[in-house]
């Protein structure tokens, strides 16, 4: 069974160089239900912008934890 899970980013500029640049390789969040996530920083690269990453996102997972889907939901 495939799980969805939301959570909030606010990653300050500087910070996103970092996961950018690949100095820093995984992301770890608190989602909405509370549970701790890390995932590679590869998958927030594309949402990086002038300043940082903000908003709510949502990953999709298999049953075996590989991430399906990575997106930006507001």
């Amino acid at each position: 069974m495939e799980k969805t899970v939301r959570f909030k980013l606010n990653i300050s500029r500087d910070e996103a160089l970092r996961y950018y640049h690949g100095t820093a390789r995984n992301v770890i969040v608190q989602t909405e239900n509370g549970q701790r996530l890390q995932f590679p920083a590869e998958h927030i690269r594309q949402f990086i912008d002038h300043l940082g990453v903000n908003g709510v996102f949502s990953i999709r997972f298999s049953e075996d934890n590989k991430l399906i889907d990575f997106q930006r939901v507001s």
